[in-house]
């Protein structure tokens, strides 16, 4: 069975995460790919680091393209994300969203990325001149630790 969703400690090759979404119904194929900027907010990174729970992020991925299929209709989504430590310039994350019309693939790439950023279990650790910080937005992640006690309690 083709996979079309999937992490890897290996570099992402584009023309791997495009070819899955290739398809003769397709007039526009949109692809995203996410690469590791070297400031953030006047801060400079030197690497980051991303982990992930590997069955359940790539689970969510393909729950992703189930929501996008909803949304915009006769879609075929393909997401690799990048786990491991990665250097400035390589590519974290690529998607490639194929639609018989663009805009629908620019609108179903934007909200995958979005998407993956809620709900998806990576994390990223930043690695600045000055230390590291461990950084993830999921929803999932944000409520549970709500749940945790504080060192008061």
């Amino acid at each position: 069975m083709e996979k079309n969703f999937w992490l890897t400690s290996e570099p992402i090759e584009i023309n791997d995460v495009i070819s899955k979404v290739v398809r003769p119904e397709a007039g526009a194929i949109n692809t995203f790919i996410g690469t590791v900027r070297e400031f953030t907010k006047d801060k400079r990174t030197l690497y980051l680091e991303y982990q992930a729970y590997v069955p359940m992020a790539e689970k969510k991925l393909q729950e992703i393209a189930e929501e996008i299929e909803v949304k915009w209709k006769d879609t075929k989504t393909a997401i690799a994300h990048r786990t491991g430590r990665l250097e400035i310039s390589e590519v974290a994350v690529a998607i490639a969203v194929s639609t018989p019309h663009r805009k629908d693939a620019f609108e179903a790439s934007r909200y995958a990325i979005e998407r993956i950023k809620e709900i998806v279990p990576i994390w990223k650790k930043e690695h600045w001149e000055d230390g590291a910080l461990w950084i993830g937005d999921q929803k999932e992640t944000k409520s549970y630790k709500e749940q945790l006690p504080t060192k008061e309690e």
